[in-house]
């Protein structure tokens, strides 16, 4: 078995120009800091499409990927506590696409399992709705969301093996399940790595089938 484990500077050299990156978590809850950290110190890539529920705080690797000029589409939910995100939203610096939260969550696992999209009647009769297809089904209207797929993923898990079978605790599921499905290449910021056949199979959140990298931190 060739090793998925690599250190950050490796990981994130995968990420090219023009690429889309999802990134997890929500807010500090399973973000993986030391790699969008390596991104905007070792990275040069730009023109970035970012997919991250929330873009993050002031004192998040993430704001500064945001604030460093490299970002020019965003896809998120909430942005109240990204001022920079905010601000290129206000100023048309980069494009800015929110989403209501699970909406956000289900166009990327469409993306994950392949579909077409997704239905859904959260978002009609507000802005949400504009530009977007409608779908009438017994009577009923609802807007057709786009599957969400990315080049490269940035997840946090606690611990995983050497096959990349990762556990994630509690909330820090959040947007990393979803996102492991729905990317290219995937890489896993972790906090322990043990061998393989260390972790019950019934505990594993995350296949190692869609884990490419493995960068163990702490």
């Amino acid at each position: 078995m060739n090793s998925k484990l690599m250190t950050a500077e490796e990981a994130v050299s995968k990420v090219k120009d023009g690429d889309m990156l999802m990134v997890g978590g929500f807010l500090a809850g399973g973000h993986p800091e030391n790699l969008v950290s390596a991104l905007v110190k070792t990275n040069s890539a730009g023109n970035l499409a970012i997919v991250s529920n929330d873009t993050g705080t002031p004192e998040l690797s993430i704001y500064q990927l945001v604030k460093s000029g490299r970002v020019k589409q965003i896809f998120a939910s909430y942005i109240g506590s990204n001022p920079e995100t905010g601000r290129l939203l206000m100023t048309g610096e980069a494009k800015v696409q929110l989403f209501p939260q699970g909406t956000l969550a289900e166009k990327i696992r469409a993306g994950g399992a392949g579909l077409g999209g997704v239905i859904t009647p959260v978002g009609i009769g507000t802005v949400v709705e504009e530009g977007k297809r409608k779908i009438d089904i017994d009577g009923k209207d609802y807007l057709l969301e786009l599957p969400l797929k990315a080049n490269v993923a940035f997840i946090k898990a606690q611990k995983a093996d050497e096959a990349g079978n990762l556990i994630i605790n509690g909330s820090s599921r959040n947007f990393n399940i979803v996102m492991a499905t729905a990317a290219d290449y995937v890489v896993a910021e972790v906090e322990e790595y043990v061998h393989t056949g260390e972790i019950d199979p019934n505990h594993v959140n995350v296949p190692g089938i869609f884990v490419n990298a493995i960068v163990k931190v702490g």
